[in-house]
């Protein structure tokens, strides 16, 4: 499980927009992936936390390109706020390696 992925870029600092927030969170969650040896195919189950339901649209975009074809149990919450005001976004993921055999 990756939990609590913020849209923070390596310098700290933080896109404006949407679906270049869930991108990054994507990508952050992806490469912890990468690194236990899971793909993003291997992803189950998102959570997706937002901060206005008109991003909704941007998120699912960013969503279905970082996951492609995992198309994984997925939830979008609307919620008040994120602990940075900057943030539009935040995104959780489940993986399951499958055993081979």
């Amino acid at each position: 499980m990756v939990s609590g992925t913020a849209p923070i870029e390596p310098d700290g600092g933080c896109a404006e927009g949407a679906e270049a927030q869930a991108e990054r969170c994507l990508t952050i969650i992806c490469d912890a992936l990468r690194e236990l040896g899971a793909r993003p195919e291997d992803v189950v189950r998102t959570r997706m936390y937002i901060v206005d339901a008109a991003d909704a649209e941007a998120v699912g975009r960013a969503h279905r390109r970082a996951l492609g074809d995992a198309r994984p149990a997925a939830t979008m919450v609307v919620v008040a706020g994120l602990l940075d005001p900057r943030w539009r976004v935040e995104i959780e993921a489940e993986a399951a390696l499958r055993q081979p055999g």
